[in-house]
């Protein structure tokens, strides 16, 4: 019999509030604890010591590890008990001591993608956004506000300040200092973080070489030279090059770095050259 058309398997220890809601094919380990606003979607493995609770929403096919914490309220000075939430996509895996906390204010939620691997000890705080495909290293602790793009790559043991966002496909390297934001498809690592240069492996990994060809990778290395390799501003750059029409991955950087310098933004990180 497939695993989606068996009932949830509980173990005895474990504390599952009647009104919760577990899909068929759910497992619950021992001693886990999952209170009545959680929602768990079709065969989620839910392992030993976890705890579900809050107004929490998870897809399919996730896995929680020993002791991990999703869906607790914020440690957020202004939260004062609203009920706000946190929604899982499908097929996440979210290591030991991992914690996920829901949002600070009424009508908000944090939210974690699709197939997003939260490794041992990480801590994603209110109102972040996980998109599909991350993967975070043991010990990212991450800020309140910030938005991780798809298929970034975040080194461990490190901290990324309040309301940054990363670029997707981008990689940062371990015991960095995330204070601003990185642009799609960087490498970055450094305390403070500073840009190193495109993460070329990861774009060809990532198999957009066959998907956009050569001359489209080929302009996002010019876009990337103009902001992080000559003698201008990043404000400057910026204006050259709003009148030139940009194709996929170089547009994706400009459109991010648009955004970046908007008035009342932190900016994009700098080069480690400048």
């Amino acid at each position: 019999m497939q695993a989606d058309l068996l009932k949830p398997q509980i173990h005895p220890t474990a504390i599952v509030d009647p009104e919760a809601s577990l899909a068929p094919g759910v497992t619950v380990g021992p001693y886990t604890v999952i209170g009545a606003k959680v929602t768990v979607g079709p065969n989620c493995r839910i392992g030993p010591h976890a705890v579900l609770e809050g107004r929490l929403t998870m897809g399919r096919d996730n896995r929680v590890f020993p002791g991990a914490c999703l869906g607790l309220a914020p440690q957020d000075l202004k939260y004062q008990g609203c009920d706000t939430e946190v929604r899982i996509g499908n097929g996440n895996t979210f290591r030991e001591h991992v914690t996920v906390n829901r949002a600070t204010e009424e009508g908000q939620m944090t939210q974690v993608g699709d197939g997003n691997l939260v490794m041992a000890y990480c801590h994603v705080a209110h109102n972040c956004t996980l998109g599909n495909g991350v993967v975070m290293s043991n010990s990212v602790q991450v800020a309140g506000h910030v938005s991780i793009h798809d298929s970034a790559v975040i080194g461990g043991a490190l901290g990324i300040h309040q309301f940054v966002q990363i670029g997707s496909l981008a990689m940062v390297g371990g015991m960095s200092r995330v204070d601003r934001d990185i642009p799609p498809y960087c490498m970055v690592e450094g305390h403070p973080a500073r840009v190193r240069g495109l993460n070329k492996v990861g774009l060809r990994r990532s198999g957009l070489d066959s998907i956009h060809g050569a001359a489209y990778l080929q302009e996002l290395q010019d876009i990337w030279k103009l902001f992080y390799r000559s003698e201008m501003t990043m404000a400057q750059a910026l204006e050259q090059v709003r009148n030139t029409s940009w194709h996929g991955p170089a547009a994706t950087f400009l459109h991010f770095m648009e955004q970046s310098l908007a008035p009342g933004r932190r900016g994009p990180l700098p080069s480690a050259r400048g």
